[in-house]
């Protein structure tokens, strides 16, 4: 379990470094997490491997990382209360882009998926 840590810091702290060398616009450990995604697609771990079960053994715990955020409302009190609309209707807009991309992405899956179900089985399209 502790190669699995060392594996996901490491892929995090690839990512912070590249980000700090090249002053790309996105945080350090989403990078991480796409170098991760791709070492995981190209090595396929199997389901008792590090990296799985340390992984495993932080979804147990994912309660525990909502704590800072509860910290910084608690915090940052005194600046929600001066300004209650500019935060709520970010809160709104940011939920009602989530929304719909996540529609738009389900949509755009089962779209492609029924386009591969069809080209597997031989049937063609209709044509408009």
């Amino acid at each position: 379990m502790i190669t699995g840590l060392l594996i996901l810091l490491g892929c995090q702290l690839i990512g912070e470094f590249v980000v700090t060398a090249t002053r790309l616009p996105i945080p350090g450990p989403v990078l991480g997490m796409v170098l991760l995604l791709v070492v995981l697609g190209a090595r396929r771990p199997e389901a008792g491997s590090g990296v799985t079960r340390a992984g495993d053994a932080l979804l147990r715990h994912l309660q525990l990382l909502f704590v800072p955020a509860g910290v910084g409302v608690v915090a940052y009190t005194a600046t929600l209360a001066h300004a209650p609309l500019p935060v709520l209707a970010g809160l709104v807009l940011s939920w009602v882009l989530v929304v719909t991309v996540t529609a738009g992405v389900g949509a755009g899956t089962l779209w492609l998926q029924s386009r591969l179900a069809r080209t597997r089985t031989g049937r063609r399209e209709p044509t408009r």
